[in-house]
């Protein structure tokens, strides 16, 4: 296959007739193949090539009347950023480290100099290849007579994933993977593309992926994402899309525009049985069961399906010029699938007009909003219909807030509000007049960092015996600790002279600072020998869990069997404990400066101070949504609002 020739600048007349004729507010204007081939002429050569076969011939129509919705993002730095994941591929580097040297020799990725090439002025001959492989794999596939035309032309045909660069890939893709599938070919279940699918997807989960979301947003790396199985959901993603393509298999992505707990986006895939009904997994979770919509916990509010093609049910309902539609909706090539996930929490959400300011117009176009830090990101649109806000298919465990699109920007329209996922149940974050104190001990959702929930079903034990053959519970860690030190006191009088933490299974004995204190009040910790199980776990010995440092930590290397602990030297009788779970530095960290965000109408500064302990104390109007930022260091921050003395995260 021929490298695809140098893209010619068509996209911007083809844009401008675009947004001109959008002005007509009743129906978006949308380009057909006449429209395409007027700006690149060559493109006839795709249609005269497959004029002898029907089904070619409709396909290529179809690329090439939806070419002006896809594009090319480049940049000159764009060869740094791939160069982050071939070097984090090879697993002998942390991100940090891979971040570090590619910076150094290659410097940083310039998102400012974006350049964008529209799909419009793609080369005749790389469209061509295209088609001939997509065709080959579709009819010499035994699940090919299972797959329609329509799911053939969406989830197999299309030539690109994203907006990555165009290379060639199919050939190479389908010479490495298809046969894996030799085994199988012949049996009477290869008919299903589910089964195949799913055998498929057994093998390719056997190789080891290197995951990291430390990696600056960028354009789409493109098929090298299959050699190198490096990166985030994103490449995770296109990796799957690249080889079931490849191979004949119809495969689709799905999206959060935003997560509805952190501050990115969310893809997985999709893929396919005999009767076109859709099944989710992805290389990180091995989720499986699309059948089953409560398996897929996360909080998603709105769950779109990426199409190639746009989508003109959507962009005739909108009825509105492009340029006045907020980009994530101004030529959408998706479907909206909410439904599908949500199952019985599926709602729809009504705003009356009195929530709404300024006052609501009839028949204005509004979008509900998903928080993305301190800012907000469209996950669906509505009209005004008899002064109210509906917006369907929505699913909840969210805060949302609405907001109109003028001048390029968000406005925002409504006081946030909290969606609830089981019943359907609006309630809004309006703080009044009277102001509560608040007590900070984290700024972003303890759950989501993967080790500080390891604590739980810990105990903590005293003996007299070196082996703990015959040992005494201290204290039982029952819930996720929600500060960096937590303190707890014991009941027991009897002297130890040996004292330790041991992990329950599975934990790998998680911990990263713990502290016995005796009978004496405002005693220093209790010293002696550290003891414990060892093991060589990158640094993370059983040591670290008495050198002062709550951000050093123990990491057992087995699951099961890690302890932690101190021989005192003689009996002691244990009143107290303070522990720190292993943490990702998402506590309030002693030292840095701070800043708590509250929201009325918008964000407002309820002031700056620098930690003296593991929390803060501020005063805010009651009933906020709130906002913790670390001027010193880290990036994971999410909203959260104060309820019965509790941060609770959102």
């Amino acid at each position: 296959m021929k490298n695809p020739e140098p893209m010619k600048p068509l996209f911007i007349p083809l844009m401008s007739l675009l947004l001109l004729c959008g002005c007509a507010r009743q129906k978006t204007f949308v380009p057909d193949v006449d429209d395409v081939l007027a700006e690149n002429p060559e493109l006839k050569r795709v249609l005269d090539h497959c004029k002898d076969d029907s089904l070619k011939y409709r396909a290529a129509r179809f690329l090439i009347a939806n070419l002006p919705y896809h594009a090319t993002n480049d940049v000159p730095s764009m060869d740094a950023q791939l160069k982050l994941y071939e070097l984090h591929s090879t697993g002998k580097y942390s991100p940090e480290e891979v971040i570090d040297s590619v910076s150094r020799a290659y410097g940083r990725l310039d998102v400012s100099s974006l350049r964008q090439t529209s799909d419009v002025g793609i080369s005749p001959e790389y469209l061509i290849e295209n088609i001939e492989w997509a065709f080959k794999v579709w009819r010499e596939q035994p699940w090919g007579k299972n797959v329609p035309f329509s799911l053939f032309c969406e989830y197999i045909l299309p030539y690109r994933v994203g907006d990555e660069r165009l290379v060639p890939w199919r050939k190479e893709i389908y010479e490495r993977y298809n046969p894996l599938l030799d085994s199988i070919r012949k049996l009477p279940e290869a008919e299903d593309p589910r089964f195949v699918s799913e055998a498929l997807f057994d093998s390719l989960r056997k190789a080891p992926i290197h995951f990291t979301g430390q990696f600056e947003p960028s354009p789409h790396i493109g098929p090298k994402t299959v050699e190198w199985r490096s990166g985030s959901c994103k490449e995770f993603t296109d990796l799957l899309l690249y080889v079931y393509r490849a191979v004949g298999l119809p495969c689709a992505k799905d999206i959060m525009l935003m997560r509805g707990n952190r501050n990115a986006p969310h893809s997985w895939n999709v893929m396919f049985d005999k009767e076109g009904r859709g099944y989710y997994f992805t290389l990180l979770d091995n989720m499986t069961d699309g059948a089953n919509p409560d398996a897929y916990w996360d909080p998603k509010g709105k769950v779109y399906r990426s199409t190639f093609s746009l989508n003109r049910q959507m962009t005739d309902s909108l009825r509105t010029a492009p340029e006045d539609l907020h980009p994530a909706f101004r030529y959408p090539c998706m479907e909206d699938v909410t439904a599908v996930y949500a199952g019985k929490q599926n709602h729809t959400v009504r705003i009356a007009e009195d929530r709404i300011y300024p006052p609501v117009q009839e028949d204005e176009l509004l979008y509900l909003c998903a928080s993305c830090r301190m800012d907000w990101t469209p996950l669906a649109w509505c009209r005004v219909t008899d002064g109210e806000a509906w917006f369907c298919d929505v699913e909840g465990q969210m805060v949302f807030r609405l907001a109109s699109y003028a001048e390029r920007r968000l406005q925002m329209r409504s006081d946030p509000f909290v969606l609830e996922r089981p019943t359907g149940e609006i309630r809004f974050l309006s703080p009044g007049e009277r102001e509560e104190p608040v007590t900070v001990f984290h700024k972003f959702p303890l759950y989501l960092d993967g080790v500080s929930g390891r604590m739980i079903g810990g105990v903590f034990e005293g003996s007299n015996d070196s082996c703990f053959r015959h040992a005494d519970t201290l204290f039982v860690v029952k819930d996720r600790p929600y500060r960096l030190f937590t303190k707890v006191q014991t009941d027991h009088r009897k002297p130890y002279r040996y004292v330790r933490y041991r992990g329950k299974a599975g934990s790998h004995c998680d911990v990263a600072e713990i502290a016995f204190y005796g009978v004496q009040p405002d005693s220093l910790p209790l010293r002696g020998k550290v003891i414990g199980t060892p093991g060589d776990n990158s640094g993370h010995e059983y040591t670290n869990a008495f050198d002062g440092d709550p951000y050093t930590s123990f990491d057992y290397p087995e699951a099961d069997g890690g302890w932690t602990g101190l021989d005192l030297g003689k009996p002691y009788i244990i009143r107290s404990i303070v522990y720190t779970p292993r943490n990702r530095d998402d506590y309030i960290h002693r030292g840095d400066r701070y800043e708590l965000f509250y929201c009325v109408g918008e964000w407002r500064s309820a002031g700056v101070m620098t930690a003296v302990s593991d929390s803060l104390a501020y005063r805010v109007p009651a009933g906020s949504l709130l906002y913790l930022r670390n001027h010193t260091r880290g990036q994971d921050e999410r909203i959260f609002e104060y309820r019965d003395g509790m941060q609770i995260f959102w």
